[in-house]
C-alpha cells in the first residue's frame, strides 16, 4: 500500500491542490496532512479522498472548522495523535508541536510516526520507529511531499513539480 504525506499548507489551497495530483500519479491509496491546513479551501481539496489531517498549532480547530470538515466528509482529529493502521502498520500523526510528541519516539506501539512543524523534510530510525516529516507546502525554500510503500518500508521525497530529492 502507497501512502501520501504532506504538511503545513496554511491556507495555500493552490499547493495541496497541486500536492494532491502528485501523489494521485504516484498512486497513493490514502493521504495524510500533518497539521497547519490553514483553513477551509485546503479542507476542499481534500474532499473526497482517502485523507486523514491533524490540527497544527496555527489552525482554527473552532467547532465552526471541525463542523465544516465534517460537512466535507473528512474525519476530524479529537486530539493528538492521530492513531490508525494500514496495512499492518501502525501510525501516528502529529503535528511536532503537542505535550507527548516528544515521547511518540519512544513509542513501542508505533511503526511509522508522521510530523510537520518544522518545514523541514526528514527521515529518521529511533530503533524500530521510522519518523518522517514530509517538509511542508508552505514557507519552504522548496516545497515537497512524501510517498511511503508501507509493504516495502520505500520512502520517497518528491517536490511539487514531481522530482525526488535524496
Amino acid at each position: 500500500m502507497i501512502i501520501g504525506i504532506m504538511s503545513d499548507s496554511h491556507g495555500d489551497a493552490d499547493a495541496v491542490r497541486r500536492a494532491v495530483a502528485l501523489l494521485e500519479r504516484e498512486g497513493v491509496q490514502a493521504m495524510f496532512h500533518c497539521g497547519d491546513v490553514g483553513g477551509e479551501a485546503v479542507l476542499d481539496e481534500l474532499a473526497g479522498h482517502r485523507a486523514y489531517f491533524v490540527w497544527g498549532n496555527c489552525d482554527d480547530t473552532s467547532l465552526a472548522m471541525r463542523r465544516y470538515a465534517e460537512t466535507l466528509g473528512l474525519t476530524v482529529p479529537a486530539s493528538p495523535p492521530l492513531r490508525i493502521e494500514l496495512a499492518g502498520k501502525r501510525i501516528a500523526v502529529y503535528h511536532g508541536h503537542e505535550r507527548g510528541f516528544n515521547a511518540a519516539f519512544s513509542d513501542p506501539a508505533i511503526d511509522y510516526l508522521f510530523f510537520g512543524h518544522s518545514h523541514v523534510y526528514e527521515d529518521r530510525r529511533v530503533n524500530k520507529l521510522r519518523a518522517i516529516n514530509p517538509g511542508a507546502l508552505h514557507r519552504a525554500r522548496v516545497k515537497t511531499v512524501a510517498t511511503l510503500d508501507l509493504t516495502r518500508d520505500a520512502l520517497t521525497f518528491l517536490t511539487l513539480d514531481g522530482r525526488p530529492l535524496p
